[in-house]
């Protein structure tokens, strides 16, 4: 499936305006799902998925209900398969070059797909934490979450071929009657139920990350936020931090955000073209095409 749409061309004077803007100092970057849609990962909230009401979990519901955690890995299973392959687009690369040369001292992150470890990128504080991981609600033991797609698949074979619409964060459609039918893997320490090591609708962000995406914006001379509608507080607060420092701001995206009303420009355009103009424009040597690379570093 293509989650291609329509994106405004963006001129060379817009880059260049960017890129004057952010030069001159340390800047501090926030991304979102539209970072990563290039890479084929759907959003929640984009031009293209918001048209479509979507129900995720919500965080007290997955800790009280069976039914629900249930819900979750039989669906998470068919997305994992898919989710996990996905690649670093040029945004992503980019964005590693940028921190390679001291321009990006920290990268904070509303996605959970660590696509910006795999493109290089080492100072990322992952605000909603990864996929990659699942924690015991009982222990709070941590497995990986490639060792727990196995343990389920032997659980429910054939399970991973099953034809299924690709939905936000590793998620994917399926009928009730299947769901039904799937077997839950527990924790290998304690037997106790798991949860993706992510922050849930209506969980509240770890404090220590907070703290750490907050000390980045303070260090910065400027704050660029790339794809994020920041329709959620938790992103949205270090906008309005930057903004009450008076720090430069600056948003790559497609469609409205939030935080527009606090920006000093707004270039409406898809990550993947921007950033490595941006990256050139700033004297820093960024891929012009995407490179043969594969998720290892992300696991």
């Amino acid at each position: 499936m293509s989650f291609a749409i329509p994106a405004p061309e963006v001129t060379d004077a817009q880059i260049d305006a960017l890129a004057e803007l952010l030069d001159g100092g340390p800047v501090a970057v926030l991304t979102g799902a539209g970072c990563s849609t290039e890479s084929g990962i759907p959003d929640y909230r984009g031009p293209e998925t918001r048209r479509r009401a979507r129900n995720p979990v919500k965080f007290r519901r997955f800790l009280e209900d069976d039914a629900a955690r249930r819900r979750y890995w039989a669906r998470a299973v068919v997305g994992w398969t898919r989710f996990a392959d996905k690649r670093p687009n040029l945004a992503h690369h980019a964005l590693a070059a940028l921190e390679r040369v001291g321009r990006v001292p920290t990268l904070v992150t509303q996605n959970v797909d660590r696509l910006h470890q795999a493109a290089g990128s080492r100072a990322v504080v992952e605000l909603h934490g990864a996929l990659a991981e699942v924690r015991c609600l009982a222990c709070d033991a941590i497995e990986a979450r490639d060792a727990l797609q196995a343990r389920l698949l032997a659980l429910n074979p054939g399970w991973a071929t099953r034809s299924a619409e690709m939905a936000p964060d590793g998620d994917a459609e399926l009928d009730a009657e299947a769901i039904a039918r799937f077997e839950v893997a527990g924790c290998v320490a304690c037997d106790g139920p798991l949860k993706p090591d992510v922050v849930f609708f209506g969980e509240g962000v770890p404090r220590a990350r907070v703290e750490r995406a907050y000390a980045a914006v303070e260090d910065a001379d400027a704050l660029l936020v790339v794809g994020s509608s920041l329709a959620v507080f938790s992103g949205y607060r270090f906008v309005r931090r930057a903004a009450e420092r008076g720090k430069r701001v600056a948003f790559v995206n497609l469609g409205e955000s939030r935080g527009d009303p606090l920006a000093d420009l707004v270039v409406q355009g898809r990550a993947g073209d921007v950033l490595p103009r941006l990256a050139r424009a700033l004297g820093v040597t960024a891929p012009t095409a995407p490179l043969a690379q594969g998720r290892s570093e992300a696991r």
